[in-house]
């Protein structure tokens, strides 16, 4: 990325499988290159499909203190707060009623588990999910109780189906009305109406004045496509990492390394010299 000087980036990067690793380590030239590119003066932010209470400790653990942070795949965009326990509120929320997407999956996949994610950033979810998997404010209940919760987001499992069967099955859906994204495994995140990632990014570089031709996004999964496509439309860099699914790939301009080999810190060592 050329820039003039004193002229700054807005670099946005997913958490699993690009930050982190599958086994949730951080590299250690990850996060020496994400902390000198923020010194440089770039705004350096996390856009994540995680809940809020699962990406601060990410962002502290980077040591960022980036204006925004994105959330549930752009349905929750966080700016910074001082005076807030956490260093950050919310700034921008969008919720929608979760009752007919989850009445229309249920019908079609038999022993799935659900989960809903409130504007607190509270689960309440029915079946079984993984340790770790949701965020620490999660409340089981009954399958009722999840409809018309106003939703940030809606999360899906169905570790029965594999990955190809459970694709089909939510193409036959037809989930028009809301924004959906397919996981590594049998893993759905419903997001509202025309919400991802790059609508949440598009906010926060409206906010910061910040060019779209200045803009940087890297990501590996299928939830990354709208964001890697909205920085490669505006003229600036879409980074897919090496272990992305073709469909991934095919949304960058540009491929890195694999998150096991510090794709990040290549990517950016490539793009910003001190």
């Amino acid at each position: 990325m050329i820039l003039a000087p004193g002229e700054r980036a807005l670099i946005a990067l997913d958490v699993d499988g690009t930050v982190l690793r599958e086994d949730g380590s951080l590299g250690d030239d990850t996060l020496r290159e994400v902390r000198r590119v923020a010194a440089l003066g770039h705004e350096v932010m996390i856009a994540t499909g995680r809940s809020v209470s699962m990406t601060l400790p990410i962002v502290d653990r980077l040591g960022l203190t980036s204006s925004y942070v994105v959330c549930a795949n752009g349905a929750i965009v966080l700016g910074r707060d001082p005076a807030a326990p956490v260093g950050y509120s919310p700034a921008f929320v969008e919720t929608f009623d979760p009752t007919e997407v989850l009445t229309t999956i249920r019908g079609h996949l038999e022993g799935a588990s659900f989960a809903v994610e409130d504007a607190d950033g509270v689960f309440r979810f029915t079946g079984s999910f993984p340790e770790g998997a949701l965020a620490a404010s999660r409340q089981r209940v009954a399958f009722e109780e999840l409809l018309h919760v106003q939703a940030t987001r809606v999360v899906v499992i169905s570790p029965d189906h594999a990955i190809e069967d459970f694709l089909a099955v939510v193409e036959q859906m037809g989930l028009h009305k809301v924004s959906y994204n397919v996981g590594w495994t049998a893993w759905l995140d419903i997001a509202p109406d025309g919400v991802n990632k790059a609508t949440g990014l598009e906010r926060v570089r409206a906010e910061l004045g910040i060019p779209r031709d200045r803009v940087m996004v890297m990501g590996d999964g299928r939830n990354d496509i709208d964001m890697l496509g909205w920085a490669v439309e505006g003229g600036g860099f879409g980074i897919a990492m090496a272990q992305a699914p073709e469909e991934v790939l095919a949304a960058a301009n540009e491929r890195t390394a694999s998150d096991l080999d510090d794709g990040v810190a290549l990517a950016l060592a490539r793009h910003f010299q001190d």
